[in-house]
């Protein structure tokens, strides 16, 4: 696996807090490299025994004592970064840690940078990109769902899946190749129906990749939805009923919301972002003005926005108007609430823009819209063999998709083997790109620097 060379040169020792800032009971500080071993022996005055913990006094590097915890020793290379590794458990203050943590600073070792530990990690080969983008993902799992995902991610089920298929292309390619070097063989491997056979695997290999893929982009990231329409029309019930507990404020004064009003919830795993806006109407009252700016600047940014009616209004006229006010491209869906006045069933009618009939206040109707929206996004309920995947990884898939597919129309269309196998090379590094064994350093840098300082 190629590695940049820039981080193959460093030998320096890194540190950080392992555990969230805050008071606790428990706080590691993780040092990893070359001099972990004599700054732990430093501080604490033990080296224990390798993955034993032993009980210890810390103190600073002038033999003040600071604290007393645990000490634990991973030598290099079976932990985690594939460096000597020590861990000190003290208790979980701030200012105790930071003290601790400035000590191991002055016995020699730096402050690590976001995500420097599972960098080293990747680069020492303890995992490949898409594992340690897991463990990221894994720490900010929204849901049960996204949480499986990742760990099957980290436990190598992506990265096997992706050399599976990069296994297939190496073996057509070599086919291809093959049959180009030696074009005195009596056969026409241009017609042959293993090759077409090789093709059609590859085809269903790629879609059913990239389908699970999708599915996990969607576990990890979610959906954007954005609840707007006129005061009094029932966002905020809305908002209460999707999340299952009071979120928002209901009363019958209209404009109650004012400003933007943010749940996390989770529909059968998939994360959903839901904003509840002010009540869009013509005012003078400049607080609501700025509600209504941001209510309209959150709408353009939605993946879903759920356009909420009376359905004893107007019906018409009420849908004619907010749409008007709408930009072409917001995903919309009418929400007609208040069924329950009316005495309607709830229902949902397809058209230009699909219309949900509900009962924010009784629940009637909103499993309706649940499913709506998973199908707006093609989202379907994943079972334990999830896995969780980028944005990244995706377009990494489309390209490579992308390149087979070329592969075969020369193939087919102008009989090109020569073309043929270069379009797979193409493809082999598209997907080389997902697991890091094709990739440049700035990727590296984009994707480390999202993690957590302590990972």
């Amino acid at each position: 696996m190629s590695r940049p060379a820039s981080d193959m040169l460093r030998d320096d020792t890194i540190a950080a807090i392992a555990t969230p800032p805050g008071r606790g009971g428990v706080g590691i500080i993780r040092i990893s490299g070359p001099a972990a071993a004599e700054i732990g022996k430093r501080l604490s005055g033990v080296l224990p025994a390798p993955r034993r913990a032993v009980l210890a006094r810390f103190g600073n590097i002038h033999g003040e004592a600071l604290d007393e915890g645990l000490v634990l020793f991973f030598p290099g290379p079976h932990s985690f970064t594939g460096e000597d590794v020590i861990e000190l458990h003290g208790h979980g203050g701030p200012v105790v840690l930071d003290l601790l943590l400035q000590s191991v600073l002055a016995a020699g070792a730096r402050h690590a940078e976001a995500g420097e530990f599972s960098r080293r990690a990747y680069l020492n080969d303890k995992l490949d990109l898409t594992q340690a983008e897991a463990i990221a993902d894994l720490i900010d799992s929204g849901s049960a769902a996204a949480a499986r995902a990742a760990l099957n991610s980290l436990r190598g089920e992506f990265s096997a899946r992706v050399h599976r298929l990069v296994e297939m292309l190496t073996d057509l390619r070599s086919y291809v190749e093959a049959a180009i070097d030696f074009p005195d063989e009596d056969v026409d491997f241009l017609s042959d129906k293993a090759l077409e056979r090789r093709c059609n695997e590859l085809d269903l290999e790629f879609s059913d990749l990239r389908a699970c893929a999708r599915q996990g982009s969607l576990l990890r990231e979610g959906m954007s939805v954005v609840i707007a329409g006129p005061p009094n029309a029932g966002k905020s019930s809305l908002l209460n009923a999707l999340a299952g507990y009071e979120a928002a404020i209901v009363t019958e004064v209209p404009g109650t919301t004012r400003d933007l009003l943010r749940e996390q919830i989770a529909i059968d795993g998939l994360p959903l972002h839901v904003i509840d806006t002010a009540g869009l109407r013509e005012t003078r009252d400049r607080v609501e003005i700025e509600g209504i700016r941001r209510a309209r600047a959150e709408l353009e940014r939605a993946d879903r926005a759920l356009i909420l009616v009376d359905a004893t209004a107007d019906l018409e006229r009420a849908i004619r108007t907010l749409l008007d006010g709408l930009g072409t491209a917001i995903p919309v869906t009418i929400i007609v609430n208040k069924i329950d006045l009316l005495g309607a069933e709830p229902r949902i009618e397809s058209g230009a823009v699909t219309r949900v009939y509900i009962s924010a206040l009784t629940g009637a109707g909103v499993d309706l819209l649940r499913e709506h929206l998973k199908a707006c996004i093609g989202f379907e309920p994943v079972g334990t063999s999830a896995l969780s995947a980028r944005r990244r990884h995706l377009d990494a898939l489309a390209r490579g998709e992308a390149h087979f597919r070329e592969a075969v129309s020369q193939l087919a269309d102008f009989r090109a083997g020569e073309l043929m196998a270069e379009e797979l090379r193409y493809a082999q590094q598209a997907l080389a790109e997902i697991t890091g064994e094709f990739g440049s350093e700035d990727l590296l840098g984009r994707i480390f620097s999202s993690f957590c300082i302590g990972k």
